[in-house]
């Protein structure tokens, strides 16, 4: 861990907000996606873009000083990571992640950080995800954004993680199906079963339907933390789900997992996790943060609590490793036989 050493360092941090504002108004605008064509001078991204030219030159202005574009000759040009992740359609692209939920939900909710801390937040600025997902839009706007967010984290665990043997998966709180539909399709012969909120399942299922993949991924409409488990599964993922839950519901959650596997099934836990002697990850630990604005009773989950959860419950040959490198971390365990 490196510790601040200047003021500067610390207004880069005070400051950082405006730099996130700048990349999500760039992403609103198109900036990455026009760029994709090629430089561009602020007049041409302007015209492109709807916006008056000054304005634009402004834009452009901020999201270079950021390092997302460079300049030359008065024209801009992403930058190699902006080309790979912020271009629409590109492979990787997950702009509209952070466009839309990043921007558009989570980051409201940052201004009930003090209160979320003191628990003096009203039920109206608390609740649950069943509750906010109750409301179609901002179902829909999670979902499809939080679609786009996994694809990546997806494409990586079906990498890491063999489950050539597998038969049947158990994805647990699996929005529109982005792991069960990448890790079906680099498993020929795996099946799966989503379960999450209704409106976020009628979503899920369209996505799965485009994929080709409706005879193999079905959903199980609910709450988690309420719907029985279907059994006999050979394995059970559940990414994100963590940290937006109470920190109280992590050991039912893992024993639950253990009830509907198989013997020798593998569990696999994807979320934000931090070190245990707390100095990070950076962006984990603001991850954390940001959760505990709406879900305050949020656990910061660090990787040898898990551990030790998963010990507890009985699972073997537990691990706890990096998976998006500094954001962040699989548990995985067996149970035994």
């Amino acid at each position: 861990m490196t510790l601040l050493t200047s003021a500067e360092e610390i207004s880069d941090i005070a400051f950082g907000f405006m730099g996130s504002k700048a990349l999500f108004a760039a992403l609103h605008y198109g900036v990455f996606t026009h760029l994709g064509d090629g430089p561009l001078c602020a007049e041409e991204v302007a015209a492109r873009s709807d916006l008056p030219v000054e304005r634009a030159r402004t834009l452009l202005t901020a999201v270079a000083s950021l390092g997302l574009v460079s300049v030359e000759d008065g024209k801009f040009a992403n930058a190699p990571a902006s080309e790979a992740f912020l271009v629409q359609g590109a492979k990787y692209d997950f702009g509209d992640y952070l466009r839309l939920q990043v921007d558009r939900q989570m980051y409201r909710l940052l201004d009930q950080i003090e209160p979320a801390l003191a628990n003096k937040l009203s039920d109206a600025d608390t609740g649950s995800y069943a509750e906010w997902f109750s409301d179609p839009e901002e179902a829909r706007l999670y979902s499809e954004s939080q679609h786009a967010g996994s694809l990546g984290p997806a494409r990586g665990l079906a990498k890491l993680v063999d489950l050539s043997e597998a038969r049947k998966l158990l994805d647990v709180g699996g929005g529109t199906g982005a792991f069960s539909i990448t890790l079906c399709s680099a498993n020929p012969e795996l099946t799966a079963t989503i379960v999450d909120f209704p409106n976020v399942a009628s979503l899920g299922r369209k996505y799965v339907a485009e994929a080709g993949l409706s005879d193999r991924i079905a959903y199980d409409d609910g709450d988690a933390l309420e719907l029985g488990w279907p059994g006999g599964q050979d394995a059970v993922l559940m990414s994100y789900l963590f940290s937006g839950v109470p920190g109280d519901a992590h050991e039912g959650l893992i024993a639950d997992a253990m009830t509907a596997l198989n013997p020798g099934g593998r569990i696999m836990i994807h979320d934000f996790v931090v070190e245990s002697d707390r100095t990070g990850p950076k962006l984990a630990a603001l991850w954390q943060l940001q959760h505990t604005a709406f879900t305050p009773t949020a656990r910061s989950l660090d990787d040898a609590w898990l551990a030790e959860a998963l010990g507890k419950a009985g699972f073997e040959d537990v691990t706890v490793g990096p998976m998006i490198p500094g954001l962040t971390m699989l548990a995985m365990g067996r149970k035994p036989g």
